[in-house]
């Protein structure tokens, strides 16, 4: 039988971007108004919120807040400059229920392509459309598995050119690949997109990944095993940067989720639990140069 459950990672992700917006707004690391609509109602959604604001949540994952919510806030940040750069396309893979596709100023200029599991879009779509009628004409749905779907062939069909300056924005995702599943969308995007392309994905260092017996490795075998979704997908420190050379990209930028503190984390936020030494955000820029 075909799942036809969202992901649970997305909805917990929704679900602290949701109480998120329950502080002033000056107070916020990110805003996203559509991600209570995402969020399961009644009972589940309260006690989730409860687990979040009472400070549970930290005490079973110290930092996962402040890595979730700093995580959006730069790759938002690293879109918008990619906006300001007049980039054409936007494809947001394993979307789960991101939500920049509706609620950055500006991407509607832009062509903007979702790929993620079918059931879970379609209980985004179900969710999303009660609160937006219609869904913007400019953002693509694509339902697609990319373990046994080409992602060349979801695409070109969807209408996506080969020829634009895109962005990938892989958020959430990489830590559930297999190496071969890694390789095969870099690759993709190497080879076929527009000069001066990018991509943008958090990660984990594989010093963390690997060590199931304390700490924070021993939360993410907890949490992938609560989730139906493993964490099997990491780097070694500081081998991010010559794994993305090899594969066609430049000016690597690889962002520790520490070194957010200073950008995002201060003020009310600078009590905030980091995760120091356990994940980062990597991004590059694709480099060829067509003629």
């Amino acid at each position: 039988m075909a799942n036809t459950k969202a992901s649970r990672s997305a909805e917990g992700v929704a679900g602290v971007r949701a109480a998120e917006m329950l502080k002033p707004e000056t107070d916020r690391i990110v805003s996203d108004p559509f991600a209570q609509a995402l969020v399961p109602r009644g009972l589940t959604f309260s006690l989730s919120l409860w687990i979040i604001k009472s400070g549970l949540y930290e005490r079973l994952a110290p930092g996962a807040i402040a890595f979730i919510v700093g995580r959006e806030r730069y790759i938002d940040d690293f879109l918008k400059a990619c906006l300001d750069e007049g980039f054409d396309q936007i494809v947001i893979l394993g979307a789960g229920f991101d939500t920049r596709a509706i609620r950055i100023p500006g991407i509607e200029k832009t062509r903007v392509f979702e790929i993620d599991q079918p059931a879970t879009q379609a209980v985004k779509l179900e969710r999303l459309e009660k609160v937006i009628d219609p869904l913007p004409a400019y953002i693509t749905y694509i339902p697609a598995d990319l373990n046994s779907q080409p992602l060349d062939e979801v695409l070109r069909s969807a209408g996506y050119k080969e020829q634009g300056k895109t962005l990938f924005v892989w958020q959430g995702v990489i830590y559930f690949l297999k190496p071969e599943g890694v390789d095969r969308t870099l690759a993709f995007i190497a080879d076929h997109s527009g000069p001066g392309s990018a991509v943008i994905f958090d990660y984990i260092y594989n010093e963390t990944l690997l060590d199931k017996t304390q700490g924070y490795g021993k939360a993410l075998a907890r949490a992938g095993k609560m989730s139906g979704e493993p964490y099997v997908f990491g780097f070694d420190h500081g081998q991010v940067g010559p794994y993305l050379t090899q594969r066609g990209f430049i000016d690597v930028i690889d962002m520790p989720l520490e070194d957010l503190k200073p950008k995002y984390f201060t003020g009310p936020n600078a009590a905030r639990t980091m995760l120091t030494g356990h994940v980062a955000i990597a991004s590059a820029r694709v480099r060829k140069v067509r003629s």
